[in-house]
């Protein structure tokens, strides 16, 4: 079993539950012990943060290409056209490499508790929200990747990672559930290897008729 936390990350908190400058953590959000983030969001980003007692769930949730999707809904400054969410499907280069979306869309501003302090963009501006969904979760990634279409994010909210989301958090506030069947990283990642399949099963692929093979030499 495992234990798993969905905690609405606030803007300003660290994802972490120690500071040596004194920022606000999760100490002061969750008080349980022996579980720890299974990935991160930025001192300025908000929303669903993954908490768990297990390393397996852990490497899961934070392992690129492991199926487990992260969903982001996001403030821009400006107004980019349909084409922009194209670029980002298609990929853009980061000081890290190629990154692309599995998935951005100009979405209406969703029903989300207002930011203190609020976004602001620069006059003349003004903003429009886009959904993105990725695979990975690298550092500032969704950030760099708007920025690199002109586009600079005011205010970011992850709202689903895999199967789990937002439903029936708020700012700061957690749920915690119970996993009976932890699934392993590597077990979710690969394909089956034929050592994989359950004994006394064969496998589908057909093998050479050596008698055939023996009366074919002989004619030749």
């Amino acid at each position: 079993m495992a234990r798993l936390i969905r905690l609405w990350k606030p803007h300003g908190v660290l994802s972490q539950f120690t500071s040596p400058e004194g920022r606000p953590t999760l100490k002061s959000l969750l008080h349980v012990a022996d579980v720890y983030p299974a990935g991160r969001l930025d001192l300025d980003s908000e929303g669903l943060l993954l908490l768990t007692d297990s390393g397996a769930l852990q490497a899961r949730i934070a392992r690129p290409g492991s199926g487990l999707a992260k969903c982001y809904q996001v403030q821009v400054e400006g107004q980019p056209a349909p084409a922009t969410m194209g670029h980002l499907r298609q990929g853009v280069v980061l000081k890290d490499g190629p990154a692309r979306a599995l998935a951005a869309r100009i979405i209406e501003a969703p029903d989300l508790p207002a930011r203190d302090p609020a976004p602001r963009p620069r006059p003349g501006r003004g903003s429009c929200w886009l959904e993105i969904e990725l695979d990975e979760g690298r550092n500032r990634q969704v950030r760099r990747m708007c920025a690199a279409v002109g586009y600079p994010v005011l205010r970011l909210v992850r709202v689903r990672i895999g199967p789990w989301s937002l439903a029936g958090l708020q700012p700061g506030s957690w749920r915690a559930e119970t996993l009976h069947a932890p699934v392993s990283p590597r077990a979710a990642s690969r394909p089956p290897r034929p050592r994989d399949r359950p004994p006394g099963t064969r496998s589908s692929a057909r093998r050479p008729d050596k008698s055939r093979a023996s009366r074919t030499r002989r004619g030749s």
